[in-house]
């Protein structure tokens, strides 16, 4: 196995007889006679396991030295697994130093095949530890990257009134469901009822569903065991064990089929998964936000989402506001963009003319936040002077001149207008029309017959 073990004690014979066991189950393996040099053979060796003995001094049975290396390793890295050597009459000094950190003890003579079981059961641990830790510190060099979006910009009623009910939901640990169409900012928002929650502290992983395939999709969520499957080398640590305190977001939750539902219903109801191949349940503790751009509704009605599982999801629902209802937002989201991307380039400071802001607020958005971020992209690449002016940005002029005349339409006619022109823009393909519309084919087939087109 990859684990590196050292092995801590004053007894060559001890030293060379454990040293002699575990080579045959791990490839390095390390001894130490001296404990003043295990801090630095830790660091030297980079050190998953420590075998540490509970006293170093003959004649002494205080076990002293023992917990204060214990605190030592724990101070220099708490991930790290630690089992105590004692003798039989010192088990409960050895219980002593289990509640001060220690994983397990092992008592002297020891029972190889027990004694193999425990460092293997401590291997475990110290990679699930590490698995969380890197999953923490990404998660949390990610936030101190670009804080910025974490925060959603923007001062209209609309998105007030969302930040508004985000706080307020956030203080629980109902289950949530974030409604939106594409490029609204789900996952912000997501990020935003964790950092708001008492959660906060805890990590947030981010499990994009629609991107896991049938056959990956249990080892991804639930972990797998050793031999669970062909190329399942060594066990993994699915998703769920690894948020648990956190909080979980399955964005694209609508793409599952429904065998994949009834696996996360299972696992949402018993508040516990299994591992694939394995038969241990471990129970897990999650705050649960759930995402989609569908009609989640109509797919319960054409029988493709199981109604239970979208009442599991959806204690509290959140629907975000399109960027076209977000009044003078625009400017504000393009101007922090402009920004973002002088800054990235390496641009002289660029500015947006009174013209150009007005084709910015007049103008549709079907791909909303994340079209209006890559038009702004791509006008600061391209921009030859200081003020980007109206001819800056690339925009479907078809929608930007229909809704020139946007005062003298109804809801119905703007609608209407916007589906003839992505079917114009999309050549008839329905499910791109769909997609850029934030709505299901069924939705706009729907509507199609409405408006008889």
């Amino acid at each position: 196995m990859e684990s590196k073990i050292l092995i801590v004690d004053d007894n060559k014979s001890v030293l060379t007889a454990l040293e002699m066991l575990l080579q045959t189950k791990y490839r390095e393996v390390f001894v130490l006679s001296n404990s003043n040099n295990l801090i630095s053979s830790i660091r030297q060796h980079q050190i998953d396991i420590v075998l540490l003995d509970m006293n170093f001094k003959a004649g002494l049975n205080t076990g002293n030295e023992g917990i204060f290396w214990l605190n030592e390793i724990k101070k220099l890295d708490d991930t790290i697994s630690v089992i105590m050597i004692t003798a039989f009459g010192d088990i409960e000094l050895a219980v002593k130093a289990v509640r001060d950190g220690a994983f397990d003890f092992i008592l002297k003579p020891w029972d190889n095949n027990k004694l193999l079981s425990t460092v293997s059961a401590a291997a475990k641990l110290r990679k699930s530890k590490a698995e969380n830790l890197k999953l923490r510190e990404k998660t949390n060099t990610l936030q101190n990257i670009i804080v910025p979006e974490y925060k959603i910009i923007g001062k209209s009623k609309a998105i007030t009134t969302l930040m508004k009910i985000v706080q307020k939901v956030a203080q629980t640990d109902a289950n949530i469901l974030i409604t939106g169409e594409n490029g609204t900012g789900k996952q912000l928002i997501a990020q935003e009822i964790h950092r708001y929650s008492k959660r906060k502290n805890e990590i947030f992983l981010n499990v994009d569903m629609g991107s896991l395939s049938e056959t990956l999709f249990e080892s991804e969520l639930f972990g797998h065991v050793k031999g669970a499957f062909t190329d399942a080398k060594e066990d993994r640590t699915g998703k769920f064990e690894l948020a648990d305190k956190g909080t979980l977001f399955l964005d694209e939750i609508a793409n599952l089929s429904l065998s994949l539902q009834a696996k996360i219903l299972s696992a949402l109801q018993n508040r516990c998964i299994t591992p694939l191949g394995g038969n241990k349940q471990i129970p897990v503790d999650i705050r649960l936000v759930s995402a989609t751009n569908r009609d989640i509704s109509k797919m319960i009605e054409e029988g493709s989402f199981r109604e239970d599982l979208f009442y599991r999801i959806n204690t509290i629902s959140i629907e975000i506001p399109p960027l076209r209802e977000r009044d003078n937002d625009i400017i504000l989201l393009a101007e922090y963009y402009l920004h973002q991307y002088v800054e990235k380039y390496q641009k002289k400071a660029l500015k947006i003319s009174n013209k150009a802001k007005h084709k910015l607020l007049n103008y549709q958005w079907p791909g909303n936040v994340r079209e209006l971020q890559h038009c702004i992209e791509k006008a600061v690449i391209l921009a030859e002077n200081h003020i980007l002016d109206e001819n800056s940005f690339s925009l479907n002029q078809q929608i930007a001149v229909k809704q020139n005349n946007l005062d003298n339409l109804t809801l119905e006619e703007m609608e209407k207008n916007m589906i003839l022109v992505n079917i114009d823009k999309e050549k008839g393909n329905m499910s791109a029309v769909a997609k850029n519309l934030g709505i299901t084919r069924q939705t706009l087939y729907n509507k199609l017959k409405k408006y008889g087109l």
